[in-house]
């Protein structure tokens, strides 16, 4: 019969063809598109390309110190990188004498005691470390309290954690305690993290001890936890000596500290960092740090024990060297007629843009001036709205160069008046 079925045949007709395939996509993590495009990235290419066509650029832009370590720091890395013990996994929580370096340092110069074995970790710079604690305490719905402006970290560390983030204005000490406390009375849940940074970075403020008496009362009181961040810890001036968090009376209680050895040791690319104070929080972090990582190279320790223990004054020496050469910028800026309140700390003049170019965006003028002056500078804009208006310009320069600065800055902006003024007459 024509019309019977045959069971044994397709079930629908077999194409001689493959279909077209759709485009194959990358789906990245929802907390990869919470990030927002890379607000340097501009400048860095324009950077890159005029010194690939011989300009001499002076940058001012990224907080990457420019002077070596001490002679005696590096010689020890080569003897220990020398010795094969050195080339195995080390732990991640660091070696124990380093550790105890750091108990050293805090005692001596804070007056602060620390249980190497529990109140210390090592990581591989306290961005790193920062990073991972935040993801150790954090989760979805959980928010934290950061200074506004502020250092990138300081919020995508949160946000790549799933939490959620408040900035508060940083300039004003007793007024950002103010706010803190309002934050936690009116929201709810309250706030789980205070995250903060002094010597401040970008904007250069600093506070005094009293400040973390009452960070610690509000910590208690509300109970949130605390991180500082104390990247500039080395680096004071006339005479100021940026305070420890962990001197307050209860810090460990309620928080820890990050400090590094990249700025006042020179060690920025050694990647030395470390995390101290509450030994819950330590222990959180260790146990990120363990699945991340298997520490830091055993030879770079060893050195940092020896920069710890030997170098001391050397660190001293290097905070006048940037105090020389905020004198140098300072000066400089005021006397072509610029606003600037010379910093107490830290290694960065926040410098108010002058009233003539607030027209533009702080990208945009920093753009020019890297354009027609060779001069790169960090835009305000880049430390979130809050830094608009202001430019981070870095101490990482010679005194020669600064000064040079200056003068590149004055012209670019005398011809680009100049250019301004021709265009409306």
């Amino acid at each position: 019969m024509s019309d019977q079925i045959n069971l044994d045949g397709p079930a629908i007709d077999q194409s001689t063809e493959d279909p077209q395939p759709e485009p194959f996509q990358i789906r990245v993590a929802n907390r990869v598109d919470r990030l927002p495009p890379y607000m340097f990235g501009r400048i860095n290419a324009m950077l890159y390309q005029k010194r690939r066509d011989g300009s001499d650029v002076i940058d001012m832009g990224m907080g990457n110190p420019s002077d070596p370590p001490q002679t005696d720091v590096v010689e020890k890395l080569t003897e220990a990188a020398h010795d094969e013990r050195n080339h195995g996994y080390s732990k991640s929580n660091g070696l124990l004498n380093l550790r105890r370096e750091v108990c050293n340092k805090y005692e001596r110069k804070y007056d602060v005691q620390l249980e190497a074995d529990q109140e210390v970790i090592a990581c591989l710079g306290s961005k790193e470390g920062f990073s991972h604690m935040c993801l150790a305490l954090m989760g979805p719905g959980d928010t934290a309290i950061i200074p506004s402006p502020y250092f990138p970290i300081h919020m995508y560390a949160v946000i790549l954690a799933s939490g959620n983030v408040v900035t508060l204005d940083v300039f004003d000490p007793e007024k950002f305690l103010r706010n803190v406390e309002y934050t936690c009375q009116t929201f709810t849940p309250r706030p789980k993290l205070l995250i903060i940074n002094y010597p401040h970075n970008p904007s250069a403020a600093t506070i005094e001890p009293d400040f973390f008496v009452e960070v610690v009362r509000l910590a208690k009181k509300y109970g949130f936890m605390v991180i500082h961040d104390f990247a500039y810890a080395d680096i004071g001036f006339d005479g100021y000596q940026p305070p420890s968090f962990l001197s307050a009376p209860g810090a460990k209680d309620v928080g820890v500290e990050f400090t590094t050895m990249s700025k006042g040791y020179n060690m920025a690319g050694w990647r030395v960092g470390f995390c101290a104070g509450n030994a819950d929080m330590i222990r959180a972090l260790g146990t990120i740090k363990g699945y991340y990582d298997y520490g830091m190279f055993q030879a770079v320790q060893i050195a940092a024990i020896v920069a710890m223990r030997d170098t001391e004054d050397a660190v001293a020496e290097q905070a006048l060297v940037y105090q020389s050469r905020r004198d140098a910028l300072v000066d400089g800026l005021r006397r072509i007629g610029w606003e600037i309140d010379p910093p107490k700390a830290g290694m960065f003049v926040w410098a108010k843009v002058p009233e003539q170019w607030r027209h533009m965006s702080t990208m945009d003028f920093a753009m020019m001036l890297l354009e027609k002056g060779d001069v790169a500078v960090s835009p305000g804009s880049g430390f979130g709205p809050a830094g608009e208006g202001y430019l981070r310009m870095s101490l990482v320069e010679n005194e020669q160069r600064l000064r040079q600065a200056v003068r590149q800055i004055s012209r670019c902006l005398d011809k680009q008046s100049a250019l301004e003024s021709e265009a409306t007459t």
